[in-house]
């Protein structure tokens, strides 16, 4: 289980204050299992995880296989979950310099589009995928929304023009609604593999769909244990007190935002971790930011970001709550060298290992932090692995469902989303989007 301290948020909120909302928390947490409030249309998340290997998890790492045989890069095309999860699992696992040690058949690198529009961004794409082989995942529900289908014009004329429209179609997979659509239109008449969105799940809660799976077994995540970790998860957080880790995760910042907190801050000392946090950003910030309501969701990169954020942080206003993760050091431990001159006079720490000083950074940025004013939780993952993943995903996801019940909010839908869309495309003059 993941373990959530909140002894350092005592000084803004009390027990007594806990114990108070514990029958809203849990009148929450029921109505996300049993699906009782507006919004039971999208819990289909809570039936993805599963101890048995499906069918659809077999024909994924069947394609994962022919992906990994047949290119030396994979390029996964969509925006919102659909770029965030995959992502942010895969740099998670195997760290933001992945690419790196890959680019061969058998073991690809993993690029990401559709996710922006950016020229500068496409172009040095091109260059990446320029003279290897490669395949591509479009994700999307409609495939009408902007960024990604236009990557997918792009890169299926690419394909095309490198293997031939024949050659091109076994490169090609499509991830999109089980029955209508423009990406499941296209598919079919092209005769492209694909796999389901399920209707019932919501983009920012795709990532244990193949939305998230397919990428991620490309990459080499296990996809059983990935699985057997949401599915322990789904089990072990279903306990209805306070011993649970979601209650509590759920229910201190429920009561912080009720004391002016606006702002939480989730901060790691992991760097390989910052994309979960973005993933960990929409995820909440697209289910609580309604109706005038919603910690505004931001993340930090410590110790990096402790030279640019940490005076805010420790001086700023007091209108944030920092919520600290933690993972069970790696191995193998590296020890910090001596120096004979010692001109950066460092050698008090020589023999020691950096997880040894990475655990002081730690304890000392937590003291100035508390001491400054900010309630802080911090968030105890232990080891990582791809069952740990799985159980990641799972507890942030119900997190945000119980806490936005608290809230008083839908957690599931995101009526905000379509007036930016509207203005776009009254600009652009996409017909039908004619100022009045």
């Amino acid at each position: 289980m993941i373990r959530v301290d909140v002894s350092n948020v005592w000084g803004e909120i009390s027990l007594p204050d806990l114990l108070a909302v514990e029958k809203d928390t849990a009148a929450a947490h029921a109505a996300v299992m049993e699906g009782t409030r507006p919004g039971n249309d999208f819990l289909g998340w809570l039936n993805l995880p599963t101890f048995e290997q499906t069918e659809e998890m077999r024909r994924i790492d069947d394609a994962a296989k022919r992906i990994r045989e047949s290119s030396e890069a994979f390029v996964v095309v969509g925006i919102g979950g659909s770029y965030l999860g995959p992502r942010a699992a895969i740099e998670l696992m195997y760290g933001p310099n992945y690419n790196l040690t890959r680019g061969t058949k058998g073991n690809p690198q993993i690029f990401f589009a559709g996710n922006g529009l950016s020229t500068r961004a496409w172009n040095d794409l091109v260059r990446q995928l320029e003279g290897k082989d490669f395949s591509v995942v479009f994700i999307s529900k409609s495939g009408t929304t902007t960024e990604p289908a236009i990557a997918t014009r792009a890169l299926r004329w690419m394909l095309e023009r490198k293997y031939g429209t024949e050659g091109a179609r076994s490169r090609i997979f499509a991830i999109t609604d089980p029955e209508k659509g423009a990406l499941r239109q296209m598919a079919t008449d092209e005769g492209w593999e694909t796999f389901v969105i399920p209707p019932s799940v919501g983009g920012r809660f795709s990532v244990l769909t193949a939305v998230g799976l397919l990428p991620m077994a490309v990459a080499g995540v296990n996809l059983c244990d990935l699985m057997m970790g949401a599915a322990k998860a789904k089990k072990d957080y279903d306990l209805r007190s306070f011993e649970n880790p979601v209650w509590l995760y759920a229910a201190v910042r429920y009561l912080l935002y009720n004391r002016g907190k606006a702002i939480e801050l989730l901060t790691s000392f992991e760097p390989a971790f910052k994309m979960l946090g973005g993933w960990w950003q929409q995820l909440f910030g697209e289910s609580e930011g309604k109706e005038g309501k919603g910690l505004f969701p931001a993340t930090a990169e410590f110790t990096a970001d402790l030279h640019s954020l940490g005076q805010m942080i420790q001086q700023g206003q007091r209108n944030l709550l920092e919520t600290m993760v933690r993972f069970t050091p790696s191995t193998p431990a590296v020890t910090v060298g001596s120096d004979v001159k010692d001109l950066d006079g460092l050698n008090y720490l020589a023999g020691k290992t950096l997880d040894f000083v990475d655990e002081q950074a730690f304890r000392g940025t937590l003291a100035a932090h508390v001491d400054g004013g900010v309630p802080v939780i911090i968030m105890d993952m232990g080891e990582l692995s791809d069952m740990k993943l799985g159980e990641i995903f799972y507890f942030f996801e119900l997190s945000c469902g119980v806490s936005a019940y608290l809230l008083g909010v839908n957690p599931f839908d995101q009526p905000g989303v379509e007036f930016y869309k509207r203005n776009m495309f009254q600009l652009l003059g996409k017909p039908g989007y004619e100022k009045k």
